[in-house]
């Protein structure tokens, strides 16, 4: 079970997330990933419009929507949290929760090397419901790889991919 400091709960937390956050996915699952901007004291990293290109809102005004998807409920020394999408198209809720389960172990052992601030999303997809562990592990750890996060996996002197802890020739 991850500590109650570690999850995101509010759906403006996951929406922040993965609208503004980068992506990376793999076969059996999405992960959504959004850093704190360390430079901006606090502040998330938000994508970039070019000069001379709309953002959307022309008027200047910011709807009560933008404003709650720009303040997630965390402090700027905060733990890195992380929530889990497992969508009925996964299989019935016995499956679901099976993955859930599975997704939030493997992330309880990731969560220690992630920068503080740092939020995260994993989205299962309908083949995680026939996956093992071990399938899973190794889609989780490509695709924060993926991301440039922190794994501790690869700390300790290897992925885990291949036997004996040598770089795996499988594509990123």
């Amino acid at each position: 079970m991850l500590p109650a400091t570690a999850r995101l709960r509010r759906s403006q937390d996951f929406t922040l997330v993965m609208r503004r956050g980068r992506r990376a996915g793999r076969p059996r699952l999405v992960v959504h990933a959004l850093r704190r901007d360390p430079s901006a004291s606090g502040s998330y990293e938000s994508p970039r419009v070019p000069d001379g290109q709309s953002s959307g809102n022309e008027t200047g005004v910011e709807s009560a929507r933008e404003r709650s998807d720009s303040s997630p409920t965390l402090g700027a020394a905060e733990h890195p949290r992380v929530g889990f999408v497992v969508s009925k198209a996964v299989g019935n809720a016995v499956r679901r929760h099976r993955v859930a389960r599975q997704l939030r172990h493997l992330m309880r052992q990731r969560l220690v090397a992630l920068p503080a601030g740092t939020l995260v999303v994993v989205r299962a997809l309908p083949p995680a419901a026939a996956a093992t562990s071990d399938e899973l592990a190794r889609d989780l750890d490509k695709a924060l790889r993926r991301l440039r996060l922190p794994n501790p996996r690869d700390a300790a002197g290897g992925s885990g991919d291949s036997p004996g802890g040598s770089p795996s020739t499988d594509p990123v």
